[in-house]
């Protein structure tokens, strides 16, 4: 795409137009904001702005047109998101922007951003308004990594500004990355600053690099001592005479550029044949004895949760049948009986954290997507989305999770909802393909979209069948949980599902899991002796995913370590089928997972009652709660069954009854999810996520 670079002048702006260039797209412009009265220091929460006198240099060396513009704003809204805000330096970008696109045709915006939320966040904003795509390659690279890569694709560039504890003016204002890059992994280790100064510790004004025609040359410059601190000064370079000098034996970009390196998820090193672990197993067969399930009983189904201590709820959105409508229609009307059930309990949409949409046919993706985005604009919650074989008649079909504290000023503060919604294309993880957030966390509990084996760089999937995607989507999820909670891994994972097309790839999955668990727990050198108790998976067989992927993966997890959880089984053998269920609690233990399935000893089964089976199943439930703490509540008892083994409507009124009946007020919501085929014999398994 053609794409404009803004640049401060700094390395990362630059090396990030490298990155652009090396991806195929064609940066066409550059773009700078400067500061008002050629102040050489601006007080900007977003612009690197020393060093901008030599910036209009940057135009014949890399043989682009400048946009420049000064900054009229300052920092106003510095909040954890951003909304347009008459006054704030931010829209000076905007205008910036909106200026170059009208002339260059632009479609995309190179971004320097490594680290920086605030920053990330407020160029979305921008980018969004104008649809254009910002492009962050080096969004949460490990800086070590990035800065020696830096060095070695020949980025020329010189400390212009330090403002950290073990930095010195007068030592090292003026030294390149290379002469600086030892002392700067010293100090990190020493002190904690950021090798690439993505804190704040330096700035950097880069003189040459392969995308250049002609290099900078610095022929004078001033020591300006900012602020005199006894521990950390702040002094910067004011660059007063500068000229530019031909390049000897300058190559084009595409040959320049080989020596950067392809992203891990582009050269992801996992098996991908079709064989190994792959078990083709049949469907269980059984024929239900009904005589216990009177189909004229009636028992009222709830939409909703209990409500816990901490907020949340969790709610069954409605079927709507299709009857004439287009799936446009049914979506648009399913999504506004969902508000309105919402507002009848004091919610909004964006009370939402974690929503789950099952489609009857993929292929109606877009149109669902679209109308869905109409609902949904900042902060969107973290979205599952898949298709399944849902009744005849019914296109779509929704439940979600929400939260509103009401407690105490301090518990709120606690549960605070912080939301990652990375929109740039990068090296990091996949941007959204939808209007929903990579994860919420509120509190201690992390809500993790669906991944499936998208190439960030590219957001193309990856070849190479169900193996490769299923590592590099589980890589996405550990890359999310990381970002969202510093120190969150794999194995902080309380309740994960995982959506395979194919029922043989059950088996794949499943060991996949087991190893990459193992592997992240034994990389922890702080287990020691004690063994890291890991979350619950639930393995489901759909007929679809979005992109026409093979696997996804999707999340919830928690803060707290795993060696400090607790898990028990409980198993319960009957003639023809049994009852498994494993527990998980995490280290609060404010929170749990439970996986409970019902599985056939042998296949065909005749005559199995079904109402003594379900009946089985919920006290084998009771069971299990019983060994939980008093205040943890199972919120969402989510039951997959196989579509042409069981009559959804009889499990729903029999199963609802004796839930009922054994729980109380403790009684969980019970959704029915119909799937192509389960694990092994299974004809249902149950997913089900408590808090207090």
């Amino acid at each position: 795409m053609r794409v404009i670079a803004l640049v401060s002048g700094g390395k990362d702006s630059c090396y990030n137009m490298m990155q652009c260039v090396a991806a195929g797209h064609e940066v066409v412009a550059l773009a700078n904001l400067r500061p008002a009265n050629h102040k050489d220091e601006l007080d900007s929460y977003m612009y690197q702005t020393v060093g901008h006198e030599a910036i209009d240099l940057y135009s014949e060396a890399i043989g682009l047109p400048m946009y420049r513009r000064t900054i009229k704003g300052s920092s106003v809204a510095i909040g954890r998101d951003y909304t347009e805000c008459e006054g704030d330096e931010v829209e000076d970008l905007y205008h910036l922007l909106k200026q170059i696109k009208e002339k260059e045709r632009v479609e995309g915006v190179s971004v320097g951003a490594i680290l920086s939320d605030y920053q990330r966040v407020r160029v979305e904003n921008v980018c969004k308004r104008l649809n254009l795509q910002p492009l962050a390659y080096l969004w949460r690279r490990n800086q070590e990594d990035l800065l020696r890569e830096m060095i070695l694709s020949n980025v020329q560039a010189t400390i212009i500004k330090v403002a950290a504890f073990g930095l010195d003016p007068e030592k090292h204002l003026g030294k390149t990355l290379d002469q600086m890059e030892p002392y700067l992994k010293q100090i990190s280790q020493e002190y904690g600053v950021h090798v690439c100064g993505e804190g704040g510790e330096y700035e950097t004004f880069t003189l040459d690099c392969p995308l250049f025609r002609k290099r900078i040359v610095v022929d004078s410059s001033d020591v300006v001592i900012h602020s005199a601190d006894a521990f950390a000064p702040v002094g910067y370079l004011r660059l007063l005479k500068l000229h530019l000098e031909d390049k000897a034996h300058h190559l084009p970009s595409s040959r320049a550029l080989g020596v950067l390196q392809p992203c891990s998820s582009c050269v992801i090193q996992e098996a991908s044949t079709e064989n190994g672990d792959y078990k083709e197993i049949s469907k269980p067969q059984v024929t239900w004895d009904l005589t216990a399930s009177n189909s004229s009983d009636t028992v009222k189904l709830d939409h909703w949760s209990v409500k816990t201590k901490k907020g949340y709820q969790w709610i069954s959105g409605p079927s709507i049948p299709m009857e004439g409508k287009s799936i446009n229609d049914a979506t648009r009307q399913t999504f506004s009986l969902l508000q309105v059930e919402l507002e009848m309990k004091d919610y909004t949409l964006s009370d939402i954290v974690l929503l789950h949409l099952y489609i009857k046919d993929i292929s109606d993706f877009g149109i669902i997507n679209s109308v869905y985005q109409s609902y949904f604009n900042l902060n969107p919650p973290a979205r599952v989305c898949v298709e399944a074989p849902l009744p005849d008649g019914i296109s779509l079909q929704v439940d979600c999770l929400v939260h509103k504290s009401e407690s105490t000023l301090q518990d709120i503060t606690q549960g605070q909802k912080e939301v990652m919604h990375v929109q740039s294309i990068s090296h990091w993880a996949p941007a959204n393909i939808g209007p929903y957030s990579q994860s919420v966390k509120i509190g201690d509990e992390i809500f993790c979209a669906g991944q499936i084996g998208l190439v960030p760089c590219t957001m193309q999937l990856i070849g190479g069948g169900v193996r490769p995607e299923a590592a590099l989507s589980l890589n996405h999820v550990q890359k999310i949980l990381q970002a969202t909670k510093s120190g969150t891994k794999l194995s902080n994972i309380l309740l994960a599902n995982c959506y395979v097309t194919d029922k043989k790839y059950i088996a794949a999955v499943q060991n996949f899991w087991q190893k990459a668990i193992k592997e992240d727990i034994e990389e922890d050198e702080g287990y020691g002796m004690m063994e890291a108790t890991p979350g619950i998976l639930v393995v489901v067989a759909i007929p679809h995913l979005p992109k026409g992927a093979a696997v996804e993966w999707h999340a919830i997890a928690t803060t707290h370590e795993a060696r400090e959880r607790k898990s028990f089984i409980l198993n319960k053998k009957l003639d023809v089928y049994e009852i498994n269920c494993k527990v998980v609690t995490s280290g609060s233990p404010s929170s749990a997972a439970i996986s409970l399935s019902l599985s056939l000893l042998l296949s065909p089964v005749n005559s199995l009652s079904l109402k003594a089976a379900l009946q089985e199943l919920a006290v084998v439930f009771q069971q299990a709660m019983d060994k939980l703490p008093e205040d943890v509540i199972p919120v969402c008892f989510k039951m997959f069954y196989c579509e042409d083994a069981i009559n959804p409507s009889l499990v729903q009124r029999d199963l609802a009854r004796s839930l009922e009946d054994l729980l109380g007020s403790k009684n969980p919501l019970l959704i029915l999810v119909p799937a192509a085929d389960l694990p092994d014999l299974e004809i249902l398994h149950v997913a089900c996520w408590l808090t207090n």
